[in-house]
């Protein structure tokens, strides 16, 4: 019995993979597996090869597997780029429309199943998916209750003959897989999970659901990958909290929208990628100027330009740090995992309002749409922190206005919304008086600077780093950001060294504090992240002494830091001449 499996699904775009990879996890799930998953996609609506990979466990998971067990191909492109993921035990179910053929330098097992013309005598070639489905459960050895009661759940509307067609599809996906049960026997039996059904979903829906437990009730967006999901999301949720959705004409409209909302007294967001932030800039630069509370959400895809827009990178970390012009108080935070990105998002919204400042959450292609299991949320520590809201503001004998930019000791300015009586005050992006009134004097000038800037100056959020592994004198130190946090928790536990794994979730203001004492219990340092020029290890260099401890590990393939590459880098680093 197996208490973790590999299993992935391939094709061509359009045909159905992603649902088969949907049902296929969906049901483990409710049988209280843990999951994560991640999908290989093209940049197009139909065509090109498309997977989704599935790591199914008994306990908790947070990485992409390094290698497979299972590969469904549903054609030979499927087989000709994956088999070389399948470990010496793993299997190729491999579909008989078009004949298949077996790598030379393959040795595993390889099975033929006509999943396609199975499916269409019952009808229709879509329900391929089912068969396949099937015959995974029986070669597995699960029972098909779940995966028949996932089916009337997801069918019931379409009518009790589509219902009972899927299960016939799934029933013969099983016939068809016990016909080698002697050749195969019970080397993929997956033990039984003790646990209750957990919650399942991508970053993106976390993120979303972070944002209206938040208190967030408007949304402005334009769709792009892979952060449309968010708008999709809040457009199918937010009018139940009587929250607005508006899919504007591009990304400037959209982020000006919603600085205009917040401006009102309404928490309000846009989410985008790399080419939309880009388009954002000034907007952000208004929104730190004027000191109206703005929450961004970046999910960062590969680039420059159009890039590789469905792929994995994390190369927009310096553009959300200084890409606006001039000098703004800004803050930038990343979630590590799902769950982490459901509170963090939370807690960006407060941030926004307590400093009064644009607030970017940055998360990564794999993050946003990896599909991970997520232990049932704690709405008890949702807390709505409005900061220095006014509204009364006492009648003043002069009728000046309202010191809306009021220097004060913090740094942070009363602010009042329209509509509060006496709380008129003037607004305006260029350089302005404490009562919003353009100003060009240089002693003004550097009072509002000073302000402005020292009032996130200390600034700490909630839980800035994660830190693991405890050892006061470690070989080394593990430090990277957003989803590479588990491939680096995997990594630790597979090497001898003594390793600790710092991932940084305030990337700006930078916690130099947390991250220089890390340093100093490590011998080594590597900053494993998804992109060309390290640009996480840059700015770490910029912020702490023994810049010489670092290694920087890049990957910039549009693929996701696996494990493996994680441990490698360990071992490595851990026989180098400097530590011996």
């Amino acid at each position: 019995m197996r208490s973790q499996i590999s299993w992935k699904v391939g094709g061509q775009q359009g045909e159905g993979i992603e649902s088969t990879g949907e049902i296929f996890s969906t049901a483990l799930n409710r049988q209280g597996y843990y999951l994560y998953g991640y999908r290989h996609f093209s940049s197009r609506i139909k065509g090109g090869h498309t997977n989704n990979k599935i790591r199914v466990s008994t306990t908790p998971v947070y990485a992409i597997s390094d290698d497979l067990d299972i590969l469904v191909a549903f054609d030979q492109e499927t087989i000709d780029l994956n088999y070389h993921e399948l470990n010496e035990n793993g299997i190729i179910l491999a579909d008989g429309k078009f004949t298949p053929e077996k790598p030379e330098d393959y040795t595993g097992l390889f099975v033929e199943i006509n999943f396609t013309e199975i499916a269409k005598e019952l009808g229709t070639a879509l329900m391929k998916n089912m068969v396949a489905v099937g015959a995974t459960a029986q070669l597995l050895g699960m029972s098909l209750e779940p995966f028949e009661a996932l089916v009337e759940s997801l069918f019931k509307k379409k009518g009790d003959k589509i219902v009972a067609l899927n299960k016939q599809a799934l029933q013969l996906g099983v016939e068809e897989m016990v016909k080698y049960g002697s050749e195969i026997g019970d080397m993929f039996n997956l033990e039984e999970s003790g646990e209750n059904g957990h919650l399942f979903m991508i970053g993106n829906e976390a993120i979303s659901l972070g944002a209206i437990a938040g208190g967030a009730r408007f949304m402005a967006a334009y769709p792009i990958t892979p952060a449309s999901e968010i708008m999709e999301y809040m457009i199918d949720k937010l009018p139940k909290f009587n929250g607005t959705v508006i899919q504007t004409e591009d990304e400037i409209a959209a982020a000006v929208m919603a600085i205009g909302v917040n401006y009102a007294g309404v928490r309000s967001f846009t989410a985008s990628a790399g080419p939309g932030l880009s388009l954002m800039m000034e907007a952000i630069g208004l929104s730190g100027m004027t000191e109206q509370p703005f929450v961004v959400i970046n999910t960062m895809r590969g680039g420059p330009s159009t890039g590789l827009p469905t792929k994995q990178e994390q190369s927009d970390l310096m553009q959300m740090i200084y890409g606006t012009h001039g000098d703004i108080p800004k803050i930038v935070v990343a979630p590590t995992t799902a769950e982490d990105a459901f509170y963090t998002t939370v807690e960006a919204f407060n941030l926004a309002e307590q400093y009064q400042c644009p607030v970017i959450i940055l998360s990564d292609l794999q993050l946003s749409l990896g599909k991970q299991t997520v232990p049932e949320l704690d709405y008890s520590r949702i807390k709505i922190e409005r900061g220095n809201l006014v509204t009364e503001v006492p009648e003043r004998e002069n009728k000046d206005y309202f010191k809306r930019y009021e220097v004060t000791a913090s740094g942070v300015s009363p602010r009042t919304v329209p509509g509060v009586k006496n709380g008129i005050h003037h607004v305006t992006g260029v350089e302005h008086a404490e009562d919003g009134k353009p100003s060009e004097s240089p002693v003004n000038r550097i009072k509002q600077m000073k302000k402005r800037m020292e009032k996130i100056a200390n600034l700490k959020i909630s839980e800035p780093v994660v830190e693991t592994g405890g050892f006061e004198a470690a070989d080394v130190l593990v430090i990277g950001f957003i989803s590479t946090y588990g491939a680096i928790e995997e990594a630790m536990d597979r090497v001898d060294a003594s390793v600790n794994h710092l991932h940084i979730k305030q990337l700006h203001p930078f916690p130099t504090a947390e991250v220089q004492q890390a340093f100093d219990k490590a011998k080594r340092v590597i900053v494993a992240e998804n992109n060309y020029q390290g640009q996480l290890a840059q700015i770490i260099k910029m912020n702490v002494n023994h810049q010489n401890k670092i290694h920087s590990f890049v990957k910039y393939d549009g693929t996701p830091i696996l494990p493996h590459e994680i441990e490698g880098q360990i071992n490595s680093v851990v026989t180098a001449k400097e530590l011996l």
